[in-house]
């Protein structure tokens, strides 16, 4: 008996799975219409503007000058990259210690560099030769000094650029780790503790490899911000792109289309970058989906 109702139940046919289809209203139509007329229109007008030398544009999209200075933002960048997040991890870990000492000075540390715009920042790296002519090392509350280096040779302005991108950028860190911390349900802390872990232990171990799938998407859109952020270093002809541009511009008296090179080159590293960091998520989110 059984195995004739086994026997119906397999000869059913199946229900057609229903197919789920998003009502279009007539508002996103008239939207998109509207949207494609419009950058129509503008496409139209810098393409009969005689004020712009295309030509020029597409000449030195190539041109090594600019090229050098796109390899320029890339070292800034990364190297900024690197070292804020290292420093953000660990004020993220003193901020997150319990010590009240380590707490204080890290929610001082989030709170002068995130409020502090980031060309002052970059300015007074900058300029701190003004500040102080040599460093060294001396005795303290006295004028004896052991040795002592120019600053302009010691803070070049690669390092200046390096030193307020990273700092700036490790505040930023700071709390996207901390935020990833404290996503990890604190029943896993607990269970690392019964087996006997100790705290260190658990962090490298338990806790930050689960939080790396909340920290990696907003790290991926810093990088992004931090490489557009690079720009700024211009302000101290710190050699990446857009100085390049700028200088390029200033000399052959066509800002404008040099400033268009550096947008398409800063547009290309930035839809690279997308696709790698939406690349990631996936591969982090495995396992995890439903």
């Amino acid at each position: 008996m059984s195995t004739q109702v086994l026997k119906s139940v397999r000869t059913q046919p199946v229900p057609p799975r229903s197919e789920y289809k998003p009502v279009r209203s007539p508002g996103q139509i008239v939207f998109v219409v509207v949207g494609l007329v419009v950058a129509a229109w503008i496409l139209a007008l810098l393409a009969d503007n005689k004020n712009i030398d295309y030509g020029l544009i597409v000449k030195n999209i190539s041109n090594s000058m600019i090229l050098k200075g796109l390899l320029k933002t890339f070292e800034l960048t990364f190297v900024s990259m690197v070292i804020g997040t290292v420093l953000g991890v660990g004020i993220a870990i003193a901020k997150m210690s319990g010590n009240r000492v380590l707490t204080a000075l890290a929610e001082f540390y989030i709170w002068f560099f995130r409020g502090v715009p980031l060309l002052v920042q970059i300015m007074i790296w900058g300029n701190f030769a003004l500040l102080f002519p040599r460093l060294g090392l001396g005795v303290p509350f006295t004028d004896v000094m052991l040795f002592s280096v120019p600053t302009n040779s010691a803070i070049t302005v690669f390092t200046a650029s390096v030193l307020a991108l990273s700092l700036h950028e490790a505040a930023y860190m700071a709390e996207v780790v901390r935020g990833g911390i404290q996503a990890v349900d604190s029943g896993q802390e607990e269970a690392a503790k019964a087996i006997g872990m100790t705290r260190r232990q658990i962090l490298r171990r338990v806790v930050l490899p689960q939080a790396l799938r909340t920290i990696i998407p907003p790290t991926g859109n810093q990088l992004i911000s931090l490489l557009k952020a690079s720009a700024m270093v211009s302000v101290i002809a710190g050699g990446e792109l857009m100085t390049v541009a700028n200088d390029i511009g200033s000399v052959s008296y066509k800002t404008l289309e040099m400033l268009t090179v550096a947008t398409f080159w800063y547009l290309v590293i930035v839809s690279v970058m997308t696709v790698l960091q939406r690349y990631l998520e996936r591969r982090l989110a495995k396992g995890s989906r439903r």
